[in-house]
Parts: C-alpha cells; sequence; structure tokens
C-alpha cells in the first residue's frame, strides 16, 4: 500500500526571517537575565575550579550534554584539566574515572535528569564537589548539589517553548563566564594559550623563534668590507637569497648589499669592476635577534617592506637570515 504524501506548506520567507530576529532577541534576553542572575555560587564554582587539584568532570545528557563537551573542551584549552564524561555511560563503569580530587560540573535544564541523579550517591561517596548548572534552583540535583549556579530563562526560543534553545545558549555562555573568570585568576596569558594549541595561527605566531626558522651556517650569503665587487656577485648568485650581508673579522654587521640595489647601480650606468663590497652597501641594515619570535621578524619587514632580514646573536654577530618565503613555509605570514 503506498503512503500517503506528506503535504508541505509553502516556504515563507518573511516568516522565516521574522523567527530569526525573535530567536536572536530571545537568546539576547536570555543572556541578559543569565547575567542578573549571578552571584555567590558563580564566584565559589569558579574558586573550586581554579583551586581543583584534579580535573573538572562535566556531565550532562541530552542537549545539556553536547553543551558539556564544548564547556570541557574551554577549560581544557584555557589552562584547566577538564575533561566530559556522558551522565548515562557514567553508569556503566565511566565513573571510574572520576577522582576525589576532581570538580564535577553537572548540567541539566530541568535538574530532574534521572541518569545524573542516579549519580550523586557515588559522587558524594567520593567526595567530590558537585557544582550543578541548572535552570530550576528547587529541582532534585539541586538539593542535592554542593553549589548551583542559575541558567534559568524566561522561555526559548522555540515557538512551542519546547526544544531547548534559549537554555542551551544560557549554559555556552556560563560555561564560557566560569572560563574565563578561571583563566584570569589563574594568571592565563597567551603565551599558554599557545602552548596548549601549538597547531594552530596563534600557536606558531607564539611560539616558532627566528632561530627555529633561519638559514645559518654556509648558507648564509656574507663577504668582508674589502671583497671585490664580482667575488660578492659570485657569493651572493651561489647562495640564491637575493643578498648578501658584509660583516667584519668578528662577524659584526656591517652593511647588506642587495638585488635591488644591483639593479639600481646598473641603470645608473655606474662601472662596477673597481667597486668592493664597502663601496657599495647599505650601513645600517635592519636585523632581528635569534631569540625573537618569528612575528616580530614578520612585523619588521612589513613596517619596512622589506622581503629579508639578517639575524644576529646577543652579542651581534651574524647568525643567520630569514626571508620572507621562509615565514610562509612555517605559516607565521
Amino acid at each position: 500500500m503506498q503512503a500517503p504524501a506528506e503535504s508541505k506548506a509553502a516556504f515563507d520567507a518573511q516568516r522565516a526571517l521574522q523567527l530569526a530576529r525573535e530567536t536572536f532577541d530571545i537568546e539576547a534576553n536570555a543572556l541578559l537575565g543569565l547575567k542578573a542572575r549571578q552571584g555567590g555560587s558563580f564566584a565559589r564554582a569558579a574558586q573550586a575550579m581554579l583551586e581543583c587539584r584534579g580535573r573538572v568532570v562535566v556531565m550532562g545528557m541530552g542537549k545539556s550534554g553536547h553543551v558539556g563537551r564544548k564547556i570541557a573542551a574551554t577549560l581544557a584549552s584555557t589552562g584547566t584539566p577538564a575533561m566530559f564524561v556522558h551522565a548515562a555511560e557514567a553508569s556503566h563503569g565511566d565513573l571510574g574515572m572520576v577522582t576525589q580530587s576532581d570538580v564535577v560540573l553537572a548540567i541539566s535544564n530541568s535538574g530532574e535528569n534521572d541518569e545524573l541523579t542516579a549519580l550523586v550517591p557515588a559522587l558524594k561517596r567520593l567526595g567530590v564537589m558537585l557544582v550543578l548548572m541548572t535552570g530550576r534552583s528547587e529541582s532534585r540535583l539541586a538539593q542535592h548539589a554542593d553549589l548551583v549556579i542559575s541558567s534559568a530563562v524566561d522561555q526559548e526560543a522555540c515557538p512551542m517553548n519546547l526544544a531547548p534553545t534559549a537554555s542551551t545558549t544560557a549554559q555556552m555562555a556560563l560555561g564560557d563566564a566560569l572560563a574565563v573568570a578561571v583563566l584570569d585568576a589563574r594568571g592565563f596569558r597567551e603565551e599558554d594559550f599557545a602552548r596548549s594549541h601549538p597547531g594552530g595561527a596563534l600557536g606558531r605566531k607564539l611560539l616558532i623563534h627566528v632561530r627555529d626558522l633561519m638559514r645559518s651556517g654556509d648558507a648564509v650569503p656574507c663577504v668582508r668590507p674589502d671583497t671585490a665587487f664580482t667575488a660578492m656577485l659570485r657569493e651572493m648568485t651561489g647562495k640564491g637569497l637575493g643578498f648578501t650581508a658584509v660583516v667584519d673579522a668578528d662577524r659584526g654587521v656591517c652593511g647588506i648589499f642587495t638585488d635591488g640595489d644591483l639593479r639600481r647601480l646598473i641603470e645608473r650606468g655606474v662601472d662596477l669592476r673597481p667597486l668592493h663590497a664597502h663601496h657599495v652597501m647599505h650601513p645600517n641594515p635592519k636585523l632581528v635577534r635569534a631569540d625573537s619570535l618569528a612575528v616580530e621578524a614578520a612585523a619588521v619587514m612589513e613596517q619596512h617592506r622589506i622581503t629579508s632580514v639578517l639575524v644576529i646573536d646577543a652579542h651581534g654577530a651574524l647568525v643567520g637570515a630569514l626571508n620572507s618565503n621562509d615565514l610562509m613555509r612555517a605559516k607565521v605570514i
């Protein structure tokens, strides 16, 4: 028997836009209401996470569980060891992941979730602190929690006031607020963030130093000030960087000569044969330290509209060279 065809209402673009705007208004109002509801319990929860000797174990079911995974990830990436444990799986062995040194952050909009409620006796026996994020402070779970932080909203964005929408937005924002409060109290800095994100753009910018990318040793073109012009050209051509450094006997940088300088001399019709490096070099070239961040070298190149810089050590001696191609390969720029 053939199933009856489903009837579909015609799509109303104006109705869709209206609902979108109403959703934004409802969720924005929910966040403003959330702001007014926070007080001492929020501060004590943040302090408990800061002082936790183990991990913050985030638990939840359904949509609250999805939010919980994100909150655990945010905490972990901002200096607070954290993990997510599914409440249903916890009853079947995963509770073994929780230790007495941990803090448990349970998330339940209703505060009546059976899977979370069933874990309370075991968590109490372990002696862990139970922090509950809920929309109902009078719920069963709230009665057993050590701390209750309110994620209550006046209404969901769902037109039927059923699907978790504004409530999950509030949970997400409250989790972010906890993470921000704890990272600030921890003194968490950009460098710390980069260490937990070594594969990201920020990690590359804050962890890679000039010494990690520079050309060094025989790969660096350099000549003495009294080097004949033709010999200097051979050094430039052989090293393929489009320039050569001019250094003294102690490898102190005296100047630099580039392909651009050569082109300008030729255009002026200068007789190059009797010249030496000190006749044509640019004194006081742009330099960076080997222990500088690669992103700082990139800033020097951008500011002065150059494509290469010479690299020196703490004593001012030439130890390397870096160009924009090196930075691009490392994805610093």
